[in-house]
């Protein structure tokens, strides 16, 4: 019998599923609070006919700033319902930073938590006419349910492509600038379809949700509550310790999180004798983690175990280390990304050539096909054509990654990145960005951004400075100026003054005679 969700050609449609069949159902909860399918249908219907009288429509762009996962979801839903597409920003970015992308995306509502009033008030966002807040209103902002509240419950959603835009996410680039994302409904259905299959997920099991929803995870982990049934619980501001205890207390099935909060959990005292009674997998995946933390966690969680590769680029996943894999217990195997999921395909190419390498084990740069591939940067053709150098087409076209890697016996190795693009506990950023600021400082005269091995991180930000003859500043004051102008996650957690940086003949610095030093003896230079 054919799986009624493989009909679905828009996020909307999951929605209406489970409308027509459970409509009492638990979708998503956040604490005490608790949304039925039917709660998101009059919710997202109401909100939408507001969105709709401020004029956002097909294509617009709706701009949310927020922790809370199931104001996300509302928006969400309620934009796709009028064409228009959600566009989550970084909570974590300086107001600077928040003004580019909601006026690079010309949004023209935003919704903010209260907490982050202060940031979007003192930006300049000469497009944003409507301004509300996530719970409750808050400095002369009204709060999103009671600015929606006195509009109808029905709404007729808007005929739709499954290859028109349903999300658009930001992603620093090699310039230091971000560039819009544009996601497909189809590619979020066809991560939907993948993950629900792999993990064995479905109406009857518990998502945990601690991600931010400005990461494709965290996005298509509440989307995956739409495709299956199942329920998502969500835990806006990560709490080690809570966490452990959610999961006895809740009933969560599955979660997916970063090394780093895995290491914290393991960190808790008596994380191992905290119950974990309907736990069945846990997914990670974002960032580097140490063999010893996994074989910690294996003994902790008591569960199965799967990694996840991917990118913001192809809606999130792209090989999956499977549980069976991780039983395997072969230390080789571990430090692999798995395996193409979901009909996606690798190739490993020269990124000078663009001709596949050849021989298994050799190293070039990752290109997947895949349906889940963005459709393209926003209205940057530049970036879209140079990410698929052989265009796009009805299998999503080939993408360029920016990593490094080989492939062997069919696993895929993450070998290094080709973009230097560091992660750092989840988060990718991107050096250009960092060297943008960091060369405004008065008395550095050069300098260079590498990423470092990291403990709890798996990679921390390092920079090396040449200061400017007769001047003087230390790493103290070069990280403090820093943090004055840029998310702080971004900015270096320590500071190398050296004499110079070591460049090739065309006077390009060589940041992988930068990096060795310090990742001399990693078993495992990029997660």
């Amino acid at each position: 019998m054919q799986d009624p969700a493989t009909n679905d050609r828009t996020l909307v449609d999951g929605l209406a599923r489970q409308l027509a069949t459970r409509p009492q159902a638990t979708a998503c909860r956040c604490g005490e609070r608790r949304l039925t399918f039917a709660d998101l249908e009059r919710e997202t219907n109401r909100l939408a006919n507001a969105l709709a009288s401020t004029g956002v429509g097909r294509g617009s762009r709706v701009a949310v700033l927020t922790k809370h996962h199931i104001e996300c979801l509302l928006v969400t839903l309620a934009a796709c319902k009028l064409g228009a597409v959600c566009m989550p920003v970084n909570w974590r970015l300086t107001g600077a930073e928040v003004a580019y992308i909601v006026n690079d995306g010309e949004a023209g509502f935003l919704m903010a938590d209260a907490d982050f009033l202060p940031t979007v008030q003192a930006a300049d966002l000469p497009g944003v006419k409507t301004v509300v807040c996530t719970q409750g209103g808050a400095g002369g902002v009204p709060g999103l349910a009671d600015w929606y509240a006195g509009f109808g419950e029905h709404c007729t959603p808007v005929p739709l492509d499954p290859q028109d835009a349903a999300l658009q996410l930001y992603s620093s680039g090699t310039t230091g600038l971000p560039k819009g994302v544009v996601l497909s409904h189809a590619g979020l259905l066809s991560t939907s379809r993948v993950v629900s299959h792999e993990w064995k997920f479905d109406a009857r099991h518990v998502l945990g949700n601690p991600l931010p929803v400005f990461h494709v995870a965290g996005m298509t982990m509440l989307l995956l509550t739409l495709y299956t049934g199942g329920q998502t619980t969500s835990y806006p501001d990560f709490d080690p310790k809570a966490y452990l205890a959610a999961f006895a207390a809740h009933g969560i099935t599955h979660t997916f999180v970063v090394p780093a909060m895995l290491l914290f959990m393991l960190q808790v005292p008596g994380a191992k004798d905290m119950p974990k009674p309907a736990l069945q997998l846990v997914a990670y995946g974002g960032s580097p983690i140490s063999e010893t933390v996994l074989q910690q966690a294996f003994e902790v969680f008591g569960c199965d175990f799967l990694q996840v590769y991917g990118l913001t680029e192809v809606s999130g996943p792209a090989t999956f280390l499977r549980p069976e894999d991780h039983r395997a217990a072969d230390p080789e195997l571990l430090r692999s990304a798995g395996r193409p999921i979901g009909g996606a395909r690798l190739r490993i190419v020269d990124p000078i050539t663009q001709q596949d390498v050849a021989g298994e084990g050799a190293v070039g740069e990752v290109w997947i096909e895949s349906d889940r591939n963005l459709l393209a940067y926003w209205r940057k053709p530049e970036a879209t054509a140079a990410a698929y150098p052989e265009g796009r087409n009805a299998n999503g076209g080939w993408f360029r990654s920016g990593d490094g890697g080989y492939l062997k016996g069919g696993y895929l190795y993450i070998h290094d990145r080709i973009k230097d693009m560091i992660v750092s506990g989840g988060e990718n950023i991107y050096p250009a960005e960092v060297e943008n600021v960091l060369m405004r400082h008065p008395a550095v005269a050069d300098g260079a951004v590498i990423g470092v091995p990291d403990a709890t991180w798996g990679e921390a930000v390092k920079a090396c400075v040449v200061l400017r003859p007769g001047m003087q500043a230390d790493a103290a004051a070069i990280i403090g100026f820093m943090r004055d102008h840029l998310a702080h996650y971004k900015c270096p957690k320590s500071v190398d003054i050296v004499d110079a940086l070591p460049r090739n003949p065309s006077g390009k610095i060589l940041k992988r005679v930068l990096r060795e030093p310090y990742w001399k003896g990693q078993r495992r230079a990029v997660g």
